[in-house]
C-alpha cells in the first residue's frame, strides 16, 4: 500500500519538476507569507523582550517623584493666591513659597506610608572623573543603599556603602563599568581614589555591567548604570550640592556651589538654573503591584499638604508606563500578524486555484490512469501531494527569508528582533495546513472525472 501511495507522490513530483515556473509563481503566495508571519513574530517577541528588560531597569513597583523646575527665577513655583475678592481693586497676588522636594519629605514618606518597602533619593551633578592623567565624563548621583535594589543592580566587585558611610557622608563612591575600564583599565580600581569635581572619592565596588542596548531608555526612565558614579547621599550634600541651604549669595542671585541653584559641572565651570529642590528624584518601591496606585495617590496628597498646596512635583509608575507601551505595541504586532496571516491564505487561494486549472489541463492523463487501474484514492493522494509538495517547499524557503529578513530588520532599522523555534513551527505548520486544506478540493474534483469522459476529452 505505502508503495502505491509512494508512487503516486513521483507522479507529482514529477509534474512539478516539468512546470518549475508554474510551481514557483503558486508558492509565492506561501513563501512570502510565511516570511512575513515570522518576521512580525520576531519584532514583536523582540518589543516584548525590550519592554521586559526595561520594566526589569527601572525596578517593579517603583514609583518616581520628579521636581518641577522652577522657570520664573525666584526660586518660587510661580502659583500665586489672591489676597481679597478682587485684584483690580488695589488688591496684590501673594506667590505660594514651597520648600521643594527635600529629604524630609523622604523620611516623611518612609515613616508614615505602611506600603513603602524601599525608597531612595537621587541628586546629580555631570562632570568629569580624573584619575592619573585620565579625563572621562561621568555623572555622579548621590543615594541609599535602597537605590541598588530597587533598580536591581548587582555587584561586579567590591561591596557596597556601610552604614556608617552612608550616614556620615564619607567620601566612597561605587562606580560603573564603563568607568572602571575606562579609568582603571591596567589595575584593580577597589580601594584607589578618583577625582570628581573637587572631591577624591574612594572607590569601595564596581557594578556588574550590563549590555541591554534600549532604544529612547531616557524618556522611559530607565536607569543605564555603567557610566555613573554613586556615592551616599550625605556625601553628595555635604561636599558637592545642597540647594536646600540658604546663604547670602543665594538670597541676592548670586552663583554659589552651596546656594538654591543647580550646577552642571562642564570643564571646570559652573553654570546655574534656578532650582530650589535639595533632591533630583525620589523613588519609591511599594510591597505588591497592586498597591502602586493607591499609593501613589496618598503620595500625591501627602506631598501637596508639605508643599503648601503647591504641586512643584510630578509623580509617575514607569512599571505602569512600560506596560501602556507593551500593550499599544501588542496590539500593533497583533494587526501586523494578522496582515501577514492574510498572505498565507492568499497563497492557499493562489494553490487551490492553480490546482483546479491542473485538473482542467490534464483530464486526459487522469483518465489515462483511471483506465489502467488506477483508484480515486490515487488521483486524489497525487493531487493532492502537489498542493502540499508546493506549501511545503514555499514554507521552507518562506522560513529561511523570513529569518534573513528578521536579521535584515535589526541590523538596518534598528528594531530588536528575536526569533523564537514556536514562530517557526506555528508559520511553517500553518503553510503545510494550508496545502491540505486548499488542495484537498481540487483532488477530489480530479478523482470523480469519468475515466471515458476524460478520454474523450481532447
Amino acid at each position: 500500500m505505502f508503495s502505491r501511495y509512494f508512487h503516486d507522490i513521483e507522479i507529482a513530483i514529477e509534474s512539478l519538476l516539468s512546470n518549475k515556473l508554474k510551481s514557483i509563481l503558486t508558492a509565492l503566495g506561501i513563501i512570502f507569507g510565511t516570511a512575513a508571519v515570522i518576521s512580525m513574530l520576531a519584532i514583536g517577541n523582540g518589543a516584548q523582550q525590550e519592554i521586559l528588560e526595561q520594566i526589569k531597569m527601572v525596578g517593579v513597583n517603583n514609583i518616581v517623584i520628579t521636581p518641577t523646575l522652577d522657570l520664573t527665577g525666584n526660586g518660587e513655583s510661580g502659583e500665586s493666591s489672591e489676597e481679597g475678592s478682587d485684584s483690580g481693586n488695589g488688591k496684590t497676588k501673594k506667590e505660594k513659597f514651597s520648600p521643594g522636594l527635600t529629604m524630609k519629605d523622604l523620611e516623611a514618606i518612609k515613616k508614615i506610608i505602611p506600603s513603602v518597602k524601599r525608597i531612595t533619593p537621587e541628586v546629580i551633578a555631570n562632570s568629569f572623573v580624573v584619575q592619573n592623567g585620565r579625563r572621562v565624563p561621568a555623572k555622579i548621583i548621590g543615594i541609599n543603599n535602597d537605590y541598588f535594589d530597587v533598580y536591581n543592580i548587582n555587584l561586579g566587585k567590591g561591596r557596597f556603602f556601610s552604614e556608617y558611610q552612608v550616614e556620615n557622608g564619607i567620601p566612597v563612591c561605587v562606580i560603573g563599568a564603563n568607568i572602571s575600564a575606562k579609568v582603571f583599565s591596567n589595575s584593580d580600581p577597589i580601594d584607589q581614589y578618583l577625582k570628581f569635581g573637587h572631591v577624591w572619592l574612594k572607590v569601595v565596588g564596581v557594578i556588574e555591567k550590563t549590555s541591554v542596548n534600549l532604544s529612547a531608555a531616557d524618556n522611559a526612565g530607565v536607569n543605564l548604570v555603567n557610566d555613573n558614579v554613586y556615592i551616599p547621599v550625605q556625601t553628595m550634600l555635604l561636599r558637592y550640592k545642597n540647594r536646600a541651604l540658604v546663604n547670602s549669595k543665594s538670597l541676592s542671585g548670586g552663583n554659589s556651589f552651596f546656594g538654591g541653584y543647580f550646577f552642571s559641572f562642564s570643564g571646570g565651570q559652573e553654570t546655574s538654573t534656578s532650582n530650589y529642590h535639595q533632591l533630583d528624584k525620589i523613588i519609591v518601591q511599594v510591597k505588591e503591584t497592586e498597591q502602586l496606585t493607591t499609593t501613589t495617590e496618598i503620595l500625591s496628597r501627602m506631598l501637596l499638604r508639605r508643599h503648601k498646596n503647591v504641586k512643584d512635583y510630578e509623580i509617575t509608575v514607569p512599571e505602569l508606563l512600560l506596560k501602556q507601551q507593551q500593550r499599544t505595541k501588542d496590539i500593533f504586532n497583533i494587526v501586523l500578524g494578522a496582515i501577514a496571516s492574510i498572505s498565507l491564505i492568499v497563497g492557499g487561494i493562489g494553490i487551490m486555484n492553480i490546482m483546479f486549472a491542473t485538473v482542467m489541463e490534464r483530464i486526459k492523463e487522469i483518465g489515462i490512469r483511471l483506465a489502467l487501474g488506477a483508484k480515486k484514492v490515487d488521483i486524489i493522494a497525487q493531487f493532492l501531494s502537489e498542493a502540499i509538495l508546493i506549501s511545503v517547499s514555499g514554507g521552507i524557503i518562506g522560513v529561511i527569508l523570513g529569518v534573513v529578513f528578521s536579521k535584515l530588520i535589526m541590523k538596518f532599522a534598528g528594531i530588536l528582533t528575536i526569533i523564537s523555534p514556536g514562530s517557526i513551527i506555528v508559520a511553517f505548520g500553518v503553510s503545510a495546513v494550508i496545502g491540505v486544506f486548499f488542495g484537498l478540493s481540487p483532488a477530489k474534483r480530479a478523482a470523480e472525472k469519468d475515466p471515458i469522459e476524460s478520454l474523450r476529452h481532447e
